[in-house]
């Protein structure tokens, strides 16, 4: 499948389609427990008795241990066999994937979902893989077809929650869950390609040189800006969509959430064709494509989010846009070079999801005291202060 003869060098390699899609399904299976928990709030919120804003901080909690996650163990993927470090990563995301299943109390259950983001970091071992593997004129193209396997996994995790939730209570999602990814563990040893580390230095090196990777890289800082607003105004949506669906406007439930999932998939479709197109004309470029349909979506949002049309069509609009400034964003970092890959992708993806992590905290608080107007006016003002640095700050010389 894989020559990985002068794979540092990039002398010779071949990258096949099977080895994509298995790094896309991995992606998408492992990211999903990030994500599971948003249609099942309401559940929480009546299991522990606890309020809007306290079912949120779980959200909230899980992105901030995948923050923290991703410091501290995606730039081993720099150092360290990659296939060995997933296989590890799996069996404690399991564990603590059963935990959450059978916690006793709101205080367990937010441990253990701080410790299920804190150890689901495989996709982002599993991205800069796939582009130090790719050849530099379809990069675009190859993490575009991984990431689209990631926000399939991200936006069906939702539908799935949503239905076996709704059928069968929020924990039995958490078991299926923990026994799925003992099955990858099996996956993974037997088909997943060794990786070859591209450096020598130590672990506390390591971290200690991430500091100046962003000093000075430019093109990283952009990224990680824009990154962290984009998915900030991504998780505002997706975090309070329960709480709208299940008010008297809609009187909809977990299913229902969880079905919108599959509306966001049509965006999520688009990536290897917006990976194209980063090719061709420049991932910069793209990126504010991205900015825009999410700052449309919002719009949308604010004024026609009574509406069930209104909510499709943003709800498309703003996955579309997501994913759009996601591989863009993606494909500029991964063209700065091999040996710093995975550091360069925790930058990425430390400032991304702690966007994300602010986003579901203000989002819980907005509905619970503005309602779903606040949630708009929020998720606008992410996607103005986007606006405000791509086609502002950062176009300045």
């Amino acid at each position: 499948m894989i020559n990985q003869k002068n794979i540092n060098n990039k002398k010779e390699f071949n990258l096949s389609r099977f080895v994509v899609i298995l790094m896309a399904v991995t992606c998408g299976a492992t990211v999903a427990n990030l994500y599971f928990i948003q249609p099942l709030l309401s559940q929480v919120t009546k299991a522990f008795n606890v309020s809007e804003s306290g079912a949120g901080f779980v959200v909230t909690l899980t992105q901030i241990g995948y923050a923290l996650g991703l410091f501290f163990f995606v730039p081993l993927g720099d150092m360290k066999e990659r296939r060995s470090l997933i296989i590890k990563m799996l069996l404690f995301v399991a564990a603590a994937l059963l935990t959450v299943a059978f916690s006793p109390n709101y205080y367990v259950l937010l441990i253990a979902s701080f410790f299920v983001g804190f150890t689901t970091i495989i996709p982002q071992l599993i991205v800069p893989f796939a582009a130090q593997l790719a050849r530099p004129s379809e990069r675009g193209k190859i993490i575009g077809t991984v990431m689209s396997g990631l926000l399939i996994g991200i936006l069906l995790s939702r539908t799935f929650s949503g239905i076996v939730g709704q059928a069968f209570g929020w924990r039995t999602v958490y078991i299926i869950a923990g026994i799925l990814m003992l099955l990858f563990v099996i996956f993974i040893k037997y088909l997943m390609p060794l990786s070859i580390p591209t450096s020598k230095l130590s672990y506390k090196e390591l971290i200690f040189s991430i500091g100046g990777i962003v000093k000075r890289e430019r093109v990283l800082r952009e990224a990680a800006v824009n990154g962290a607003l984009m998915f900030g105004s991504f998780s505002i949506f997706w975090t309070s969509l329960i709480f709208l669906l299940q008010s008297s406007i809609y009187k909809m439930g977990t299913r229902e959430a969880g079905l919108f999932g599959l509306i966001g998939v049509v965006g999520a479709s688009a990536a290897p064709v917006i990976g194209r197109l980063a090719d061709k004309k420049s991932p910069e470029f793209v990126v504010g494509i991205g900015v825009l349909l999410s700052t449309v979506a919002y719009i949308i949002f604010f004024f026609l989010g009574y509406k069930l049309l209104g909510l499709i069509v943003g709800v498309i609009l703003l996955d579309l846009g997501n994913q759009t400034g996601q591989v863009s964003n993606q494909a500029r970092i991964q063209a700065l070079g091999d040996e710093a890959r995975s550091r360069i992708n925790t930058v990425f993806m430390v400032s991304y999801f702690l966007g994300g992590a602010s986003g579901s905290y203000l989002a819980s608080i907005s509905f619970q005291y503005s309602g779903w107007t606040g949630v708009c006016v929020v998720g606008i003002v992410f996607q103005l202060v986007a606006i405000l640095f791509h086609f502002g700050v950062y176009r300045r010389k």
